[in-house]
């Protein structure tokens, strides 16, 4: 009995292992799509990640609905939209890192509705970045993205219980 205890403790150390190392970082708005990006908006200009274009992905996919059939949204998303944004100074540090690590710039988080519910998904530069010379850098850039969303989360929240 004890080797099954030690193997699922085992099992759960590696299963956390795997979810820290997720290379896509997940947020549950509990809100529709639109007020949702309305306030990531906000929190990602509050903390100086300056969006630069907006482009509604699901608009653009729905004009292939015919063409693609019934392999057209077959996960029944509601809306998928994103934000380009970027930073310069964290542009600049990257530039001076490694140049090859520019690809991360600028950056973007994906937004999307299913069930009247917004996920917003933001692809880890640390990942992208770990044999880089700029992964210190990434890992600013990640934390500071992933505070905006946070506090674009949080007051979501508060909003929610209003």
């Amino acid at each position: 009995m004890k080797f099954y205890r030690l193997c699922l403790l085992a099992f759960l150390f590696i299963a956390q292992t795997v979810q820290a190392e997720r290379t896509v970082l997940v947020w549950e708005t509990g809100k529709d799509l639109e007020t949702s990006y309305d306030v990531v908006y906000k929190s990602l200009e509050d903390n100086r990640f300056f969006v630069v274009f907006e482009p509604d992905i699901q608009k653009n996919l729905s004009h292939f609905a015919e063409r693609w059939g019934k392999d057209y949204n077959r996960n029944g998303l509601e809306g998928i939209r994103s934000m380009i944004f970027c930073n310069g100074w964290y542009a600049n540090a990257v530039s001076n890192a490694d140049p090859d690590m520019l690809a991360l710039c600028p950056l973007h988080i994906t937004l999307v509705q299913k069930d009247g519910n917004t996920r917003v998904l933001f692809t880890r530069p640390t990942v992208i970045a770990a044999d880089s010379k700029a992964l210190d850098v990434a890992r600013e850039i990640e934390q500071g993205v992933s505070k905006a969303l946070d506090e674009a989360i949080a007051a979501l929240k508060t909003e929610q219980k209003k």
